[in-house]
């Protein structure tokens, strides 16, 4: 069998987003010379080649073509991810997948939208890089499409988004699973979807567990390091602090993890730590990071099996599909 980007993700330890992004040559985004080295070292040892990925159908006039439209691709990888699950699925199913960039502001019947008019169209697949509520531009309503990390305000559309409430309510039961009686809330920006999501989930495990909700214990944050590491120094500061802290992604636990260390606090006997999302750095912090693995990947995968469904007839009764985000045991809670 020809070794998968997968294979490559798996033998470098890094994410299949990761792995793309390197091999593609991406010039938006940043990783380390040993990071890239890393990649393309496993790439040469398994004798992976970009051109394995061109033979998921014939080019030819009745190819058929599913076009993956996101409106951000280089900030953070959850779209790559998204896509790279969607290709590798498409593969399977023998379906050509290409890649546009649609943003807020730009005319829905140019740019991307505009090109793909003249292709054997399969349907759309529409990604966000928040998960967020959309008006979804017109085209997506002429031909089968589904909505990625996202949702149509009127569910006029399919959409297959993160579990974020059930996430949120298992991040917090792996800390009281842990001994922790006293658990904080680092949470993402304020009016955003998954903050919203994650905090119910906390909400309820604590409920369940006859915890009481403390709002001194919930801060919002920024998604940065930065703001984790500030949100820790002030949540130890209080006159009761947490033995536990969740942190809504990973990039806040790293300052977490920072600002405990800094106070002299052993992770996890005196605070324990989860995160969210499982980046590749989660695995390298010291302790490793305890987290929730963000599914787009799956979901990328999950869209193009639903869009093969719609075109050949079989529309699901289910107008939103949420994925599970799983447990990533590692030490620091």
């Amino acid at each position: 069998m020809k070794p998968t980007m997968m294979d490559v993700a798996a033998l470098a330890r890094v994410s299949q987003a990761t792995v793309s992004l390197i091999l593609n040559g991406s010039s938006g985004a940043r990783f380390s010379e040993a990071t890239r080295k890393r990649v393309l070292d496993a790439a040469q040892e398994l004798g992976y080649r970009l051109s394995n990925r061109s033979a998921a159908a014939p080019a030819n006039s009745s190819t058929k073509v599913v076009v993956f439209v996101v409106d951000e691709l280089t900030t953070d990888p959850w779209m790559s991810m998204a896509f790279e699950g969607a290709r590798e699925k498409a593969l399977e199913l023998g379906i050509m997948v290409t890649l546009g960039v649609f943003r807020k502001d730009e005319d829905p019947e140019g740019g991307i939208f505009s090109v793909c008019e003249s292709q054997s169209l399969l349907g759309y697949i529409f990604g966000t890089i928040l998960t967020r509520k959309i008006d979804p531009p017109e085209p997506l309503f002429k031909v089968p499409s589904v909505l990625v990390n996202c949702y149509d305000h009127e569910r006029r559309l399919p959409s297959i988004v993160p579990g974020d409430v059930a996430g949120g309510r298992a991040a917090a039961e792996r800390l009281i699973a842990s001994g922790c009686r006293r658990i904080a809330l680092i949470n993402g920006q304020e009016g955003l979807d998954n903050p919203r999501d994650r905090l119910r989930g906390y909400k309820q495990a604590l409920a369940s567990n006859d915890l009481a909700y403390d709002p001194e214990l919930v801060h919002y944050g920024n998604w940065e390091p930065s703001s984790g590491y500030e949100k820790t120094h002030a949540l130890m500061k209080l006159p009761n602090p947490p033995d536990g802290i969740f942190c809504a992604n990973d990039l806040m636990a790293l300052g977490c993890i920072e600002a405990l260390k800094e106070l002299g606090k052993s992770i996890p006997t005196d605070v324990a730590v989860v995160g969210f999302d499982n980046r590749d750095i989660a695995q390298f912090t010291m302790p490793p990071l305890t987290t929730f693995h963000l599914p787009m990947f799956e979901m990328g995968s999950m869209a193009v099996e639903m869009l093969a469904d719609i075109a050949g007839g079989l529309n699901s009764s289910h107008d939103q599909l949420k994925v599970e985000c799983r447990l990533v045991e590692r030490q620091s809670a």
